[in-house]
């Protein structure tokens, strides 16, 4: 364990007094904005729990060998000195007796294919595990921190099914002080907003598995599966004309991009992925999802009005093993797996090295502009819980389902409950960086 978490915080207070002090002496009529600020700060963030900042953000990358910077880095200051940063997203995960905190018969919101309890899957054990980054302890999520830190606030989720699989376990995760009510504007299951009065908290969940603008061409295609024409340049405006007005925006895509599709820029076909049409290059999958991504991200920054904060939850690899998902591929494990066990590579190594790219393109983009772009990085997480998909129980064995070995999405409750501590710590963080401006 590190010096700094051996520190009483008595002297983390010293410490912080000392600086406060020199800061005083050099601009004093800035003293009564400061200290209220910071006892804001610690009113939201225990002392016991020091700030989480991404290394993505704040301190050198693993992954990348040098800085990528946070838009406020400079603002913070001398004062960033004295709170601790940790990498969250590097860690390993570790039994935890207490979990689960919440069932499939204490939560209503769970998705009938995640319901893995429902369908019977026999072990229980991958329930109970937590996420301990290398660095740092993070805490269990708390509901009622989480209330008290978006009290006021909306959050859109803006995605495939694994991003509608983040809200409902975010939704179960908050079952125990509140549940929300439909507020949504329509009856479109895929487009669906709930309220929280008590803390006037807005959930929304906007349907775009490509982010840009798509359609179904062949409910079949070539891998039975459908055929999707994708304009990589154009906007979906059934999620971007409509988040302006949200805090807090998610973004994720990616298994429905191992589709058949046919790309089209400039209104024109450029390429495609396994459509096995003449005279149409097979451009493969990396092709479509940088742009994507590109086009998504050209869109926040061009909204003159929104003043929130865009995450990007990044991509969470599929664990089949044995064979393809049509193919008798599956996932059978019941437990994690160690970090030096297994190894992002492959088309999970392109299409998470896409994500970051073009995100660092967006937030150069976005910091002139006054826009926020932050980093869920749960890739590194997840490729370690091959045990947490609902395989064939998500689904009675008589059903025909298209996914019936399901090793994309996550059992609630499950490994992806964990996203939503990445979350609150991040959030957090933002309420930490909003009182220090």
């Amino acid at each position: 364990m590190s010096q700094e978490l051996q520190t009483p915080t008595a002297m983390k207070l010293q410490s912080l007094e000392t600086l406060i002090g020199k800061y005083f002496s050099k601009a004093p009529k800035r003293a009564a904005l400061l200290l209220s600020s910071i006892l804001i700060l610690f009113t939201v963030i225990p002392l016991s729990f020091s700030i989480k900042i991404s290394s993505f953000l704040l301190i050198n990358s693993s992954l990348w060998g040098n800085n990528i910077r946070d838009s406020t880095a400079n603002d913070l200051g001398a004062f960033k000195e004295t709170i601790r940063s940790c990498d969250i997203f590097r860690g390993e995960w570790v039994p935890d007796p207490k979990a689960p905190y919440y069932t499939n018969t204490t939560c209503w919101a769970i998705h009938d294919h995640q319901n893995c309890m429902k369908y019977g899957r026999p072990d229980t054990g991958f329930m109970k595990w937590k996420w301990r980054p290398d660095e740092c302890e993070m805490p269990e999520f708390h509901p009622s921190e989480f209330f008290e830190t978006v009290r006021g606030k909306s959050i859109a989720f803006v995605g495939d099914s694994v991003a509608r699989n983040h809200m409902q376990s975010l939704i179960c995760l908050l079952s125990r002080v509140e549940y929300p009510v439909d507020a949504s504007i329509d009856s479109d299951e895929r487009f669906r907003r709930w309220f929280y009065a008590t803390y006037n908290f807005t959930i929304a969940a906007f349907w775009s598995p490509y982010l840009v603008k798509s359609m179904e061409a062949d409910h079949l295609g070539p891998a039975l599966t459908g055929l999707f024409d994708l304009h990589l340049d154009t906007f979906d405006d059934d999620w971007t004309a409509q988040i302006e007005g949200f805090d807090y925006v998610i973004i994720s895509a990616g298994h429905w991009f191992f589709r058949p599709m046919v790309f089209y820029e400039q209104g024109k076909v450029v390429g495609c992925y396994y459509c096995k049409q003449k005279n149409i290059t097979d451009l493969g999958i990396n092709y479509a999802y940088r742009r994507a991504f590109r086009t998504a991200f050209k869109a926040i920054n061009g909204l003159q009005n929104f003043k929130g904060t865009t995450f990007l939850r990044t991509f969470a690899p599929a664990h089949f093993e044995g064979g393809l998902w049509n193919q008798g591929g599956n996932c059978i494990r019941t437990k994690p797996v160690k970090s030096n066990e297994t190894k992002l590579e492959g088309m999970n190594m392109e299409l998470y090295m896409s994500q970051i790219e073009e995100f660092r393109d967006a937030e150069r983009v976005g910091r002139e502009r006054g826009h926020k772009f932050r980093v869920i990085d749960t890739t590194q997480a997840m490729l370690m819980r091959p045990d947490g998909h609902p395989s064939r129980f998500g689904h009675w064995p008589h059903e025909n389902v298209t996914l019936y070995n399901d090793c994309v999405h996550w059992c609630l409750p499950g490994p992806i409950d964990s996203w939503n501590s990445f979350l609150l710590e991040m959030l957090k963080t933002e309420v930490g960086r909003s009182v220090l401006r």
